[in-house]
C-alpha cells in the first residue's frame, strides 16, 4: 500500500480493501432464520403427509366396511326371498299378499342393485327393510302353520266326533257345538281383506309427483278382495297413515272411529258399495308438509283391521 504525504489512501488503495471490511452480523442471522423457517417447514409437510396417509387409509377401510355391509344386505335380503318362495298356501288372500311382498322384495332387491352412494344412514335403512320383510315372512310362517294345525285339528276332532257319538243326545249336543265352532269360522271368514296397498303424493291438481315434500295430497289405493262369505251392501272403510316421526296423520280431532273398544283417529275415511267381488278402492288425504321416509298405512273396516303397509316415499 502507497501512501501520500498526506496521510490519505490513494485511489488504489481505496479498491484494493475492499475485502478487508469485517463480516455483517445481520447476515448470520438472516441465515439462521432461513433455516429455523426450512426446518419448521419440513416438519409440518411430514405432519401433513402423515394425516393425508392416514385419512386415505380411513377411508379405504370405510369403503371396505360399506362393500361388506352392502353385500350382507344384499345375502340377506337373497334369503327372504327365498323364504317368500318357499310358503305355499291354499289361501285367495293370503296367497295375494304373499306375492305383493315378494314384489315388495325384488324392488328392493333392484334398489340396492342401482345405488351408488352408500353410507351408513343407507345402510341402516336397508338393513331395516330387510329386516321388516323377513318380519312380515315369520309372521305369514305363524299364519300358515296354524292353518295348517287348525285344519288338521278339526280333521281329527271330526273323525273322532264321528267314533264317539252312539246316541241321539250326544249327537245333538256335539252338532251344537260344532256349529257354534262353525259360526265362528264362518265370522272370521267374512272378515274382508284388503291387499294391493299402495300410496301415492299428488300435487294440487292430483298429478302424481316423485317426491312427497311437493305433494298436496295422498291417495292410498288398495283392493278389497272378494269373499263369498262377507255380506254384500255398504261399508265405511278408514285409513290411518302414520308418518315416517310417528305421527298419524288427521284433518280434525274429532276424526276417530270404534276399534276393539278404542277411539283410533283417522287420515280419511270413503264408504264404498261391496258386492262380494274385487272393489278397487281410493282414499285422498288432503294436507301439506310430507317428508321423505317410511309411511306406515292401517286399513279397517266393520270394526276389523283389514290390511297394512309400510310404503317409503323419497
Amino acid at each position: 500500500m502507497k501512501e501520500n504525504t498526506k496521510g490519505y489512501p490513494s485511489p488504489d488503495e481505496e479498491f484494493d480493501d475492499e475485502y478487508d471490511y469485517p463480516q455483517r452480523p445481520d447476515a448470520d442471522k438472516a441465515m439462521r432464520g432461513y433455516r429455523i423457517v426450512i426446518i419448521i417447514l419440513s416438519v409440518i409437510l411430514v405432519a401433513l403427509s402423515a394425516l393425508y396417509y392416514s385419512i386415505h387409509r380411513q377411508q379405504k377401510i370405510d369403503n371396505q366396511l360399506l362393500q361388506a355391509d352392502r353385500d350382507s344386505i344384499q345375502n340377506d335380503l337373497g334369503r327372504v326371498m327365498d323364504e317368500y318362495d318357499n310358503l305355499r298356501v291354499n289361501n285367495d288372500s293370503i296367497s295375494a299378499s304373499l306375492q305383493f311382498e315378494r314384489q315388495r322384495a325384488d324392488s328392493l332387491m333392484d334398489r340396492l342393485k342401482r345405488e351408488r352412494s352408500w353410507n351408513l344412514s343407507k345402510i341402516r335403512e336397508y338393513q331395516s327393510q330387510v329386516k321388516l320383510l323377513r318380519s312380515i315372512a315369520e309372521g305369514y310362517v305363524r299364519q300358515i302353520d296354524s292353518l295348517n294345525t287348525l285344519n288338521k285339528k278339526l280333521i281329527t276332532e271330526n273323525i273322532s266326533y264321528r267314533k264317539e257319538i252312539s246316541s241321539a243326545q250326544m249327537r245333538a249336543e256335539m252338532a251344537e257345538e260344532k256349529a257354534a265352532e262353525l259360526d265362528n269360522m264362518v265370522r272370521a271368514g267374512s272378515v274382508i281383506k284388503a291387499r294391493d296397498i299402495r300410496l301415492t303424493p299428488l300435487n294440487a291438481r292430483s298429478k302424481e309427483v316423485t317426491r312427497v315434500k311437493n305433494a298436496e295430497r295422498l291417495r292410498t289405493d288398495f283392493v278389497l278382495t272378494a269373499n263369498e262369505l262377507a255380506q254384500p251392501g255398504n261399508r265405511t272403510i278408514y285409513v290411518r297413515i302414520t308418518s315416517p316421526d310417528g305421527y298419524v296423520l288427521a284433518t280434525s280431532d274429532q276424526a276417530t272411529f270404534s276399534y276393539e273398544g278404542e277411539r283410533l283417529t283417522y287420515s280419511a275415511s270413503r264408504d264404498v258399495d261391496y258386492q262380494n267381488q274385487d272393489l278397487p278402492v281410493g282414499i285422498f288425504y288432503n294436507n301439506s308438509g310430507f317428508t321423505a321416509g317410511t309411511y306406515d298405512v292401517e286399513l279397517y273396516c266393520d270394526g276389523f283391521l283389514i290390511g297394512t303397509a309400510a310404503i317409503a316415499l323419497r
